[in-house]
């Protein structure tokens, strides 16, 4: 999973990305500090994957990650190139979901790009170049689908009046997110790879005097809380500057630090979790004395295809996959503990994997 982290600048984006990567990307008080895209893997924090290595006596670990892509500040008119704008979309392109990050504080050491703090005026701001950048790329095809109408093929007949429905919603200024298509349509949309196809959370980013505080008592929360409904769009109240603090503590330190601030885990693990929920995610599990290792996959995923995540050939010939939770695992102590109790189920090629199984493949090539 790869996440574009994204906003004005001076929002606080290069702070909270070296803060969930420690990738020590420039965070400095002026525009376009980051010139080219800092990129970070993240490993995503899963407590499972420490009690089934004990369990295993597991030689190595192997947690799922994430991929941080922090890219340049944008402004009004990054979709015509201003700021080095139509580079910094271009990196957008390549993420399968969109941080945008807010500024949500005030503080008159920090410069403002617009010299006041406006939340939902800035997400508008960013939201409006994306539009735009989408708008001439998908009006450029759509002309050349109009010519090859004439042909009579049926299928270019069908993609155009698609095409029609994403240029007449651009031009109301509206993401293609929030377009109501059939699941025949989205899926040639997705193919657009368009910027306002993807989903977003708005980073809501806050000082750290209000890091624990109510969001419900916070005015500029509120106003990004309010304006993510009319799209659909999720909302993270987090303190950038805070988590870059926590990143730099021990385990210990960093839940101390966490209870003074009044929170019960740091922003990186809830905007992880926040993000497999967007991108519909889950993770299963693998288990052994050479590794342990967690496997992010699409809920509703099959088993066939689930192993295939492993490697191919476990798709290709694929048997049956033996399957237990992992909670009744550890319960249970071990493997043999848990077949003995018939708690191992075997799964076929139809089965849907499900958040937490530890699994073994039977596959044969």
């Amino acid at each position: 999973m790869k996440l574009g982290v994204v906003g004005l600048p001076n929002v606080g984006k290069s702070t909270l990305f070296n803060a969930i990567t420690k990738a020590g990307a420039e965070a400095a008080n002026y525009p376009f500090c980051t010139i080219e895209p800092n990129v970070g893997v993240v490993a995503v924090p899963d407590e499972r994957l420490d009690k089934l290595s004990a369990l295993y006596a597991s030689k190595k670990v192997t947690p799922a990650v994430i991929e941080f892509v922090d890219i340049a500040g944008l402004v009004k008119g990054a979709s015509k190139g201003e700021g080095l704008g139509n580079k910094f979309l271009s990196h957008i392109r390549e993420t399968d979901a969109i941080v945008h990050v807010v500024r949500c504080f005030d503080d008159a050491n920090v410069t403002h790009v617009e010299n006041t703090v406006d939340p939902v005026r800035d997400i508008k701001t960013i939201n409006l170049e994306l539009i735009l950048s989408d708008l001439e790329s998908v009006q450029k095809k759509y002309d050349r689908t109009l010519s090859l109408v004439k042909t009579g093929d049926k299928k270019y007949k069908e993609e155009a009046e698609i095409l029609a429905k994403v240029v007449a919603h651009l031009e109301n200024e509206q993401p293609v997110r929030t377009l109501e298509v059939s699941d025949e349509e989205k899926a040639f949309i997705r193919d657009l790879f368009l910027l306002t196809e993807k989903p977003v959370i708005y980073a809501a980013n806050v000082s750290e005097a209000e890091a624990g505080a109510d969001e419900n008592s916070l005015p500029y929360v509120c106003a990004v809380k309010e304006f993510a409904k009319t799209e659909g769009s999720e909302v993270l109240m987090i303190c950038a500057k805070a988590e870059e603090e926590i990143s730099a503590l021990d385990k210990e330190d960093q839940e101390m630090f966490l209870a003074d601030l009044g929170l019960s885990e740091s922003g990186l693990n809830r905007l992880i979790k926040k993000s497999y929920a967007l991108l519909g995610l889950i993770s299963y599990l693998t288990a052994g004395e050479k590794e342990t290792r967690a496997w992010t996959i699409t809920a509703g995923t099959k088993a066939p295809q689930a192993a295939g995540k492993i490697h191919t050939d476990f798709e290709k010939g694929f048997i049956r996959a033996e399957v237990v939770d992992y909670e009744t695992l550890v319960t249970l102590g071990n493997y043999n503990a848990a077949k003995e109790a018939c708690k191992v189920r075997s799964e076929g090629k139809e089965y849907v994997m499900k958040d937490g199984d530890v699994v073994l493949f039977r596959f044969n090539v």
